[in-house]
């Protein structure tokens, strides 16, 4: 099969490698679409991060047709098209023709979204929920959101919104991310341009001179920052970014916050294979009965070398423009 690997050099390159065969609890997959995360980019240069690559082809998160399964596997037959966040869990990674995984992290397609908006979806689907789940909200309490254009943050938003919230702003850098939040039907009054307005002083106004009583960040560094200063003692802080400061993490002592650290990888390292066969299976449910919408999708390209450094290119200089980063490996 063709695969892009990742040279010694940290330059990918296409190479032929062999085809995997599954394991008895194994599918095998037809790769259809595969989708970009940070993580991607940050394996190649960061070194806390670079201790999660567990094969030279990268990439976590796929939608495909089965071509070839296990002796022990009985929830899925050759044909069905599926959709999965592989993390460190497959054969491979997803910048490839197949992969095979563990059957009990896969999930049918809905029917009702393309090959390309699945494949967008696992990664900053789970997330999203995880970090929904376990801030335990009410829709009383408010809510501070940065980076809500992102791809884990749209459907953040979207799940917000499907269960009823209305008592959060977000910040956006763009006019391209701006809009993509209205078009979530996140309110004009409730987006908070940081390139023309100050983040702790505006939302502190929008939020009648009162600190927060969660805070999500899809940031980090600074923003991390301001995001601890605008929670309110014994508040509720949800990190997703994993790139708290110094800084942040006295303001957060300080204020008695409950921190929630947001990763899928704890549960791929535990085996816990239940979370994303539930979390995806909800997100179908979800998407299939239009409570939610699948992220804006852009595709970069195809299988090849140049699609990847292209996209690892656009999400290291942030340029997204809220739409989640695509590569189209096979065609129907």
């Amino acid at each position: 099969m063709k695969a892009i690997v990742l040279q010694e050099n940290r330059e990918f390159k296409l190479e032929t490698v062999e085809i995997p065969l599954p394991e008895s609890h194994q599918i095998q997959v037809r790769i259809m679409a595969s989708g970009f995360n940070p993580i991607d980019y940050q394996m190649t240069e960061n070194g806390s991060e670079r201790k999660l690559i567990h094969s030279p082809i990268l990439g976590r998160e796929f939608s495909g047709i089965i071509t070839e399964i296990g002796t022990a596997v009985t929830d899925f037959k050759i044909g069905d098209a599926v959709f999965c966040g592989s993390g460190s869990m497959g054969s491979n990674g997803t910048y490839a023709e197949y992969i095979c995984v563990p059957e009990n992290i896969a999930v049918m397609k809905p029917q009702n979204i393309s090959f390309e908006a699945a494949a967008g979806i696992p990664s900053a689907g789970l997330t999203a929920l995880q970090a929904f789940k376990r801030m335990n909200v009410s829709v009383t309490n408010s809510i501070v959101i940065t980076g809500a254009a992102g791809g884990v943050g749209n459907i953040f938003i979207k799940l917000l919104i499907a269960k009823g919230f209305t008592n959060f702003v977000v910040t956006a850098g763009n006019e391209e991310s701006i809009t993509s939040l209205l078009h979530l039907c996140v309110k004009q009054e409730q987006i908070i341009n940081y390139k023309k307005d100050d983040i702790y002083e505006t939302a502190l106004a929008l939020n009648k001179k009162q600190k927060f009583d969660i805070a999500v960040d899809f940031v980090g560094n600074q923003v991390a920052e301001i995001a601890a200063k605008l929670l309110k003692i014994n508040g509720v802080y949800v990190d997703v970014t994993n790139f708290s400061t110094p800084e942040s993490r006295g303001i957060l002592f300080s204020r008695g916050a409950t921190i929630y650290n947001i990763s899928n990888y704890a549960y791929g390292i535990e085996k816990q294979y239940d979370y994303y066969k539930n979390g995806l299976t909800e997100l179908s449910h979800l998407l299939e009965k239009e409570l939610i919408s699948p992220p804006n999708i852009s595709i970069v390209g195809e299988l090849d070398a140049e699609t990847v450094t292209k996209a690892l290119t656009i999400l290291r200089e942030n340029k997204t423009g809220g739409r989640k980063l695509i590569m189209q490996i096979n065609k129907k």
